[in-house]
C-alpha cells in the first residue's frame, strides 16, 4: 500500500515538473510579450530584449520567469470635464488660460499606441502594463504640452477651427519627439469642447451676435452699393449712347455741310473761271476793237446785220428838198463793204 502511494506522489511531482517547465504564456491578436529571467542557470537575469509576437502561446517556467504583455492597438486617452465619460472619473477637462489672460477649460483627446520594437525598453523605464504606461508617462506628459500650446492662443481664436487644429498638428510633432524615444507613437490630437468662463461666455456670446450683425450689415451695405453702382452703369451707358448718337448725327450733319460746301465752292470757282474768261475775251474784244481792224471789223458786222433788209433813204437837194430818185443802199453797202476790206488788205 505504502509503494503504491510512493509511486502515485512520483507520478504526480513529474507531472507538477513537466507542467512547470512548459507553463504556457499566450499574448493575444494585439498584444506582445516580454519576458524577464528571474533565475537561470544558463542566462543571464533581466529583461529579455526579445519582443514576443501577438497571437501566440510561450512555454517556460512561471516561477524564475516574469511575463508581461502590452496592448499595440490605438489606444484613445480622453480627458473631459464630463463624469461619465473619458480615462478618470470627475472633471479631467484641461484648465488654463489664454494668451490674453482668459480662464479656459479644453476637452481633448490623445490617440497614442505602443511601439511594439521598444516594449522591453517601456518595461525597463516606464512600466509593467499599459495602465501604468499612461499614468506614469503619458498622461501627465501630454497634458503639459497640450496645455502650453493651445495656451498661446487668444480667446477668440478659439472659435475658428483652423486654429485650433493647427495646435493640434503642432501639440501632435512635439509629443512625439519627446514620447517616440520612450516606445509611444501619437497618432493624434484632437481637441474637442471648449469653455470659457460664465461671464466672459456671455460677453463673447454676445460679442458674435454683434460681429454677426455688422457683417449682415455690411453685405447690406454692400448689396446697395452694387445696386446704386449697377444703376450707375446702366444710367452711364445710356449717357453714353445718347451722345454717341449726337455726336453721330454732328459728325454726318458736318460731313453733309462739308460736302455741300465743298461742291458750292467749286461751282464758285467754275463761275469765277468763266466769268474771268468772259472778262478777259470781252477785253480781247475790246481790244481788237480799239485796234485799227476794230473799225472794218465794226462795219463787217453792221454789213452783215443789214443783209437782206431794205434800206430807203430820202435825200435832201441843195435846197433842203427832198430828193424823189431812189438808191439801193443794200448793193451800195455791200459794194462799200467789198471795196474797204480790199483796201485795208
Amino acid at each position: 500500500m505504502k509503494k503504491n502511494y510512493m509511486t502515485v506522489l512520483l507520478i504526480v511531482a513529474i507531472f507538477i515538473f513537466i507542467f512547470a517547465l512548459f507553463f504556457p504564456h499566450q499574448t493575444h491578436s494585439t498584444e506582445v510579450g516580454v519576458r524577464v529571467i528571474k533565475w537561470s542557470p544558463i542566462a543571464p537575469q533581466g529583461v529579455v530584449q526579445e519582443v514576443y509576437a501577438p497571437g501566440a502561446t510561450y512555454f517556460f517556467p512561471p516561477i524564475i520567469n516574469g511575463w508581461h504583455t502590452y496592448d499595440t492597438k490605438l489606444q484613445n486617452m480622453e480627458m473631459t470635464a464630463q463624469n461619465d465619460k473619458g480615462s478618470r472619473s470627475g472633471d479631467d477637462a484641461l484648465i488654463f488660460k489664454t494668451i490674453d489672460g482668459n480662464d479656459i477649460a479644453l476637452d481633448v483627446i490623445i490617440a497614442y499606441r505602443i511601439d511594439p520594437k521598444k516594449a522591453p525598453y517601456i518595461l525597463q523605464n516606464s512600466g509593467f502594463s499599459n495602465e501604468e504606461v499612461e499614468e506614469r508617462l503619458v498622461r501627465p506628459i501630454t497634458r503639459n504640452v497640450t496645455r502650453e500650446l493651445f495656451g498661446e492662443l487668444k480667446t477668440e481664436d478659439f472659435y475658428i477651427a483652423n486654429k485650433r487644429t493647427e495646435k493640434a498638428e503642432l501639440a501632435k510633432q512635439d509629443l512625439n519627439q519627446i514620447l517616440n524615444p520612450y516606445g509611444i507613437i501619437v497618432e493624434n490630437v484632437l481637441p474637442k469642447d471648449y469653455r470659457f468662463n460664465g461671464a466672459y461666455q456671455k460677453a463673447i456670446e454676445d460679442k458674435k451676435v454683434a460681429d454677426q450683425m455688422a457683417e449682415r450689415f455690411k453685405s447690406e451695405t454692400k448689396a446697395t452699393v452694387e445696386e446704386y453702382n449697377e444703376r450707375v452703369q446702366l444710367a452711364q451707358g445710356e449717357v453714353n449712347k445718347m451722345i454717341a448718337d449726337v455726336d453721330g448725327e454732328y459728325l454726318k450733319a458736318k460731313i453733309s455741310a462739308d460736302a455741300y460746301y465743298d461742291q458750292q465752292s467749286k461751282i464758285a470757282k467754275a463761275i469765277e473761271a468763266e466769268g474771268i474768261a468772259q472778262a478777259q475775251g470781252i477785253k480781247k474784244m475790246v481790244e481788237a476793237l480799239n485796234s485799227s481792224g476794230g473799225t472794218t471789223m465794226v462795219k463787217m458786222k453792221m454789213a452783215e446785220a443789214l443783209i437782206g433788209k431794205k434800206i430807203y433813204l430820202l435825200p435832201f437837194g441843195e435846197g433842203n428838198g427832198i430828193d424823189l430818185k431812189t438808191t439801193n443802199v443794200n448793193d451800195l453797202l455791200q459794194l462799200y463793204g467789198v471795196q474797204q476790206a480790199s483796201q485795208n488788205k
